[in-house]
């Protein structure tokens, strides 16, 4: 499939060919949601823990005689319903990621670029080399093109440095290598930036 290729300015350069079993596939919403999912799971640190009765403080001896106090028996002051005692079914530490197989991965990636695609989202960029770091000079450059919201991917393993210096005092703009790309950020982002030679990779990586 042939698409159009621009420049910083949002000026056309020539057509280009995607590939399209990487962006022109149908979407699944579900699949989608599960790979969110799998990311927010794997991102948590499962640091949540509440004390055992094996590690409050206090006594494992008996608080007092089983018989003539007129209170319930009780052997120990640990348990849940003293004041000072242990919580009863709290958390503890755990791993909270799960597993997602190969397939599921790249189906729900390619999935999000080709709905991205389809509500014209992704944006083909020769280069994101720009002459000068200044922020406002990069603004007016990227004004052309009308977003809320930005994500650029680049292809090389550092991106130019004075497009990274402009770009990182603009809000809600981030960049990232086409090795990282997830479909979180493909979905938080309203537009999607990618670089020329990023695409053949992306498409590499995806079949």
């Amino acid at each position: 499939m042939k698409i159009e290729l621009v420049n910083i300015e949002n000026k056309k350069i020539k057509d280009i060919n995607i590939n399209e079993n990487v962006f022109c596939i149908k979407t699944y919403p579900d699949l989608i949601h599960q790979y969110i999912r799998f990311q927010n799971a794997k991102a948590r640190q499962g640091s949540h823990k509440t004390k055992s009765r094996s590690e409050v403080n206090g006594r494992a001896k008996k608080p007092f005689s089983q018989k003539g106090t007129g209170n319930a028996r009780q052997g120990s002051s640990k348990p849940p319903h003293f004041r000072g005692g242990a919580t009863s079914m709290g958390p503890v530490n755990r791993d909270h990621s799960f597993s997602l197989n190969k397939k599921e991965k790249k189906l729900a990636l390619k999935s999000a670029l080709s709905s991205k695609l389809l509500e014209n989202n992704i944006i083909f960029i020769d280069t994101f080399d720009i002459e000068s770091h200044k922020t406002k000079n990069l603004n007016t450059k990227l004004s052309k093109f009308n977003f809320r919201s930005a994500l650029f991917v680049y292809s090389e393993n550092n991106i130019n440095e004075n497009f990274k210096k402009a770009s990182s005092n603009l809000p809600r703009v981030s960049t990232l290598s086409h090795k990282g790309i997830n479909v979180k950020d493909i979905i938080l982002y309203e537009k999607i930036f990618i670089e020329e030679k990023s695409v053949d990779k992306i498409s590499e990586r995806l079949l």
